[in-house]
């Protein structure tokens, strides 16, 4: 029956995203405004797809931490869910994102025109002082960041290796860094094509302390991303 589920779902989100990246294409030339609300739309749609073939929902804590306006999220990256789930939960979400993803396929030249900040991760120093401009641009606006600090996506019980990147950003912004915890992997894997049911758990921490140093700012992250209990 799991697998049934599965097979439905990702029939859905291929499909649907093979599809839909074309109506993107029409809209990034006719208004390219809209892209962004089109992705969080589908987003939604894969998400409840997601629970109705699959039985995988989830469950957010400590709204209560996340401020209004401009803010960074450093999230644990499990799951390509971590992906999906913060359109649906911000109003106005900028993801950091891989140069490589841009050039995927029907959607990938979508990403920027709908707002989204891609890194040159070989671009060295200029490519992070470009980046810094782009996130100082997108918090003056208003917009929410999404950064995953271990880069990729790390099983669940595996300690990943944090960047530093993290660490510029907090420091040229100002604004708060909000640590965000999950166990989506444990549903969700990393290229599994079987997904398993349960209820994927988010947790939103309180802010880092502002002025950390690169290595305090790292080992705050690891310690709630590997040491802390997230059930």
């Amino acid at each position: 029956m799991f697998l049934i589920g599965s097979i439905l779902f990702n029939l859905t989100l291929f499909g649907s995203a093979a599809l839909g990246g074309l109506y993107g294409h029409w809209l990034k030339r006719t208004a390219p405004d809209r892209l962004l609300g089109y992705g969080q739309a589908w987003a939604r749609l894969m998400l409840r797809a997601l629970r109705a073939f699959c039985g995988v929902g989830f469950a957010l804590h400590g709204r209560e931490n996340l401020p209004p306006g401009g803010v960074i999220l450093a999230a644990q990256h499990q799951s390509a869910f971590d992906t999906l789930v913060w359109l649906t939960l911000l109003d106005r979400p900028c993801y950091i994102l891989k140069q490589e993803l841009t050039r995927l396929p029907i959607f990938g030249s979508l990403l920027a025109p709908a707002g989204q900040i891609a890194l040159d991760r070989a671009g060295g120093a200029a490519a992070l002082r470009h980046l810094i401009t782009q996130v100082n641009e997108a918090l003056a606006a208003g917009k929410q960041i999404i950064i995953f600090p271990e880069g990729t996506r790390v099983a669940p019980g595996v300690r990943g290796e944090l960047q530093p990147g993290i660490v510029a950003l907090a420091r040229a912004s100002g604004v708060p860094v909000i640590p965000v915890s999950t166990d989506s992997g444990r549903y969700w894997g990393r290229n599994a094509f079987r997904k398993r049911p349960g209820t994927i758990d988010i947790f939103l921490h309180p802010a880092l302390p502002t002025g950390l140093g690169r290595e305090a700012m790292l080992t705050a992250l690891a310690q709630i991303y590997y040491d802390t209990k997230t059930k």
